[in-house]
């Protein structure tokens, strides 16, 4: 008789006891992700068992807020791949410029820095007052941070390089006011911002946008879950609007990719057609 894989189980388990008691949905995560993801907090929680977890998990609801920091990616910088945000100047900006009003909806937003800088290039091309920016999260203690607009100043220089190829137009520092060893972004850049709670697994479509943004986010999604997303933004898109995807990502071999054109191949860049 073949030995039963106890930490599959368990963990199958918790995923379920997770979705029963709390309502977040991590069963159709990729399997290696949630897995690192989970024992990363049975460590920091002392704990020897995936068992031991979901016990105290569901007895203890401060402990389900510190899984779901580690189970949602909060991984984010300014203007993270410069070259994508040059693309998106060269080649969505132009198509914006036509537009009445643009409403942007920046999906798995984490902790702000990707709507910020989107903000700040709507705001060079003349854009940023006739757009609407939509940034949510699974993870409010990260849309609490995102909102504020602070950010650690010792970050800034990097980010000030990631700018500058991204195309930036001027000078990074005059978006942010300094202040101990924090950066304090411009309250201007936040007057067309909406931060909101929003789960790509449990939620449907909120409103049509012109643009989405969701990048990075995928990669921890099995392909179950990744069509579903798709089908959620092909949905939420309305016709010849623009969809970004992280680097590692891409509409191949999705039910909805005839109906995109390819703006950029290598920074995954791509149009509604149909």
């Amino acid at each position: 008789m073949q030995k039963p894989d106890i930490e599959n189980i368990e963990i199958t388990l918790l995923l379920e006891a997770i979705f029963q008691g709390y309502g977040y949905d991590f069963r159709n995560y990729a399997a290696a992700s949630v897995k690192r993801r989970i024992w990363k907090r049975i460590q920091d929680e002392s704990l020897t068992t995936v068992s031991g977890l979901q016990e105290r998990v569901l007895h203890d609801p401060a402990c389900m807020k510190r899984l779901l920091l580690d189970m949602s990616i909060n991984v984010s910088d300014f203007f993270r791949d410069p070259g994508f945000y040059l693309a998106f100047r060269q080649k969505v900006v132009p198509q914006l410029r036509t537009y009445p009003f643009v409403r942007i909806w920046i999906a798995g937003c984490a902790s702000g820095e990707e709507v910020y800088s989107i903000a700040i290039v709507l705001q060079e091309e003349g854009l940023y007052d006739k757009c609407k920016i939509y940034a949510t999260d699974i993870n409010e203690t990260v849309l609490k941070s995102a909102r504020s607009g602070i950010f650690p100043l010792k970050a800034m220089q990097q980010f000030t390089q990631n700018y500058m190829k991204s195309g930036g137009q001027g000078d990074f520092s005059t978006y942010y006011m300094a202040r101990d060893h924090e950066a304090i972004f411009d309250s201007k850049l936040k007057k067309n911002l909406v931060f909101a709670s929003h789960d790509l697994v449990m939620d449907t479509s909120f409103n049509e946008f012109n643009v989405i943004l969701c990048r990075n986010v995928m990669i921890y999604f099995n392909q179950k879950l990744q069509n579903h997303v798709h089908e959620l933004f092909y949905g939420s898109l309305c016709n010849f609007g623009f969809l970004g995807l992280g680097s590692k990502e891409s509409l191949r071999f999705t039910p909805q990719e005839q109906n995109y054109e390819t703006l950029d191949t290598h920074w995954k860049l791509y149009r509604k057609i149909s």
